[in-house]
């Protein structure tokens, strides 16, 4: 039996995710800005789990989540960092205020996570961290490029994760889904930039329009993104990245594919850039070359 610390289990993958874990019989602390909502979405008789406020941005309240969940359960085995939302709109659509906030809840906010659960998994030396990333954290387009570097940084923050914690018995996988059925589209989920330029309505534009349609219409079914997230931590020898679901796939494929031409067409002068190696002498030639002495004799 597992203990799980989710973030975001209010709704969406995190709320699906909290599912799985009690159906698959593990204990959960589901955590949410408005915990009520995640009382009302989940088992209200299930004796392991435990339902908690958290607004990610607060550091102290972080601490003080992680150390009521070892209180009730006496240990962490997992903790998802799923909390965060979406802004649409073109890099210069989106302003420094919006940037930022939505930095300090996909970025620091799960740093403030890590860092109060980290502790724990330390001690127990061992444990999983799953941050939910975005398909979108590993390739990205016109329309939302600032929520995807939000979910690029979750990339190298969990790169830099599991080369620092596998030595002490701790995963750090970051899930990369596509696009689920959930409320992400939604308004609550996925703001719009305050500002729109004409000069990008057939790129980002064309992009919110895309993202209005899709609402409610996405191939992907989060409650079974939620069990793959439970079968995840079960591997005995879990991936540092997980993609969810076939567009998921395609994209990843097509950047690796862009990537592996461009390095192909551009490898000269890429590699061009070293220093040229210093000349050296040649003792055997040295040691052949007639000496002035010898030459006389």
């Amino acid at each position: 039996m597992m203990v799980w610390f989710i973030t975001g289990a209010s709704r969406g993958l995190g709320l699906e995710i909290a599912r799985a874990a009690l159906a698959a019989g593990d204990q959960v602390v589901a955590t949410a800005r408005d915990a009520d909502s995640a009382r009302r979405a989940l088992p209200a008789d299930r004796a392991g789990l435990l339902v908690l406020p958290l607004d990610v941005t607060d550091q102290p309240a972080a601490e003080a989540a992680a150390a009521r969940a070892v209180e009730r359960f006496g240990r962490i085995d997992v903790l998802v960092n799923n909390a965060g939302y979406g802004v649409a709109g073109a890099v210069e659509e989106t302003s420094d205020e919006e940037t930022r906030s939505l930095f300090d809840t996909n970025v620091f906010g799960l740093l403030n996570v890590t860092r109060a659960v980290l502790p724990t998994l330390r001690a127990q030396r061992g444990g999983h961290i799953v941050n939910i990333g975005s398909v979108g954290g590993f390739s990205q387009g016109a329309g939302s490029g600032i929520y995807g570097a939000s979910k690029f940084a979750v990339e190298g923050v969990t790169e830099a994760l599991h080369a620092e914690l596998s030595g002490l018995g701790i995963a750090v996988t970051v899930v990369e889904p596509g696009q689920f059925r959930t409320d992400f589209l939604d308004p609550v989920s996925l703001r719009q930039a305050s500002r729109t330029i004409d000069d990008y309505a057939v790129s980002a534009g064309a992009r919110r329009t895309q993202f209005a349609e899709v609402s409610g219409h996405q191939l992907g079914d989060p409650a079974k993104a939620g069990r793959a997230v439970v079968a995840l931590t079960r591997a005995e020898h879990p991936p540092l990245r997980l993609p969810l679901g076939q567009d998921s796939l395609d994209r990843i494929e097509a950047k690796l594919a862009q990537v592996a031409q461009e390095i192909a067409a551009w490898r000269g002068l890429a590699s061009s850039t070293g220093y040229e190696p210093a000349p050296t002498s040649n003792p055997a030639s040295a040691e052949s070359a007639p000496t002035t002495e010898g030459s006389r004799a």
